[in-house]
């Protein structure tokens, strides 16, 4: 059995609106009902929480009552960080579980091959995670912004959701590390001395942040854009 959590606590101050993250509208649909319609619907997927925030619980729960989500199982409120509230997500599991996929509701284009893939490596290495190489040139700098020296780009990585583990390790996980600061939960696991294995996923499979993400997310709606990668 597999368990997906979903991240919705989001308050979108980086995003310049005064709509909670999750319930910005992207072609007249909240950005967190483009990630439910394809976990709802991916055979792979028992259960679904979804972790709300206090700030936007009443109008999610409203924008959500007519839709039928079945798999939704719960509905928990997060905390003051990311990892906070993927802590409160783990606490409402099934105990018949044995895997968990973590998402943020603010990746509203992720695909259902893909989800098939990062489930299917994870079965194998108890860990794994979506990623797509860094195209960038990246480099480190002093505190003065002067560069310190060009990092090779060729084993980089942009790591994106979802994430998906072995639920005993995640657990286990953050159980220890749940104090620190991380800003994803294979960083927790990598800590226990464990592989995370990266999948390859696709460019389209964006985190809203800031309003030109927003725009770039309604020309994907639009154009109905798909991608090799």
């Amino acid at each position: 059995m597999l368990s997906a959590i979903i991240l919705a606590a989001g308050q979108g101050k980086r995003l310049g609106t005064k709509t909670s993250k999750p319930l910005v509208k992207i072609n007249s649909k909240p950005l967190i009902d483009y990630s439910l319609r394809v976990f709802n619907k991916h055979p792979g997927i028992d259960e679904i929480i979804v972790v709300l925030s206090i700030h936007n619980q009443a109008q999610m729960l409203k924008a959500l009552k007519n839709c039928s989500y079945k798999k939704i199982k719960s509905f928990v409120l997060g905390g003051t960080r990311r990892q906070d509230s993927v802590y409160n997500g783990l606490k409402a599991v099934s105990p018949q579980s044995h895997w968990v996929l973590i998402h943020d509701a603010a990746r509203p284009f992720i695909d259902g091959q893909s989800i098939t893939k990062v489930i299917q490596a994870a079965k194998k290495t108890k860990a794994a995670i979506l990623g797509i190489p860094v195209k960038a040139t990246i480099k480190s700098a002093c505190p003065a912004s002067l560069v310190k020296k060009t990092i090779d780009r060729s084993n980089l990585w942009e790591i994106q959701t979802p994430q998906v583990f072995n639920k005993q390790l995640i657990n286990q996980a953050y159980e220890k590390y749940s104090q620190e600061n991380f800003t994803d939960d294979a960083s927790l696991v990598e800590k226990l001395g464990k592989k995370v294995k990266i999948v390859l996923g696709r460019s389209k499979n964006i985190k809203i942040t800031t309003g030109v993400d927003l725009l770039f997310a309604q020309l994907i709606v639009k154009r109905r854009f798909d991608d090799a990668v």
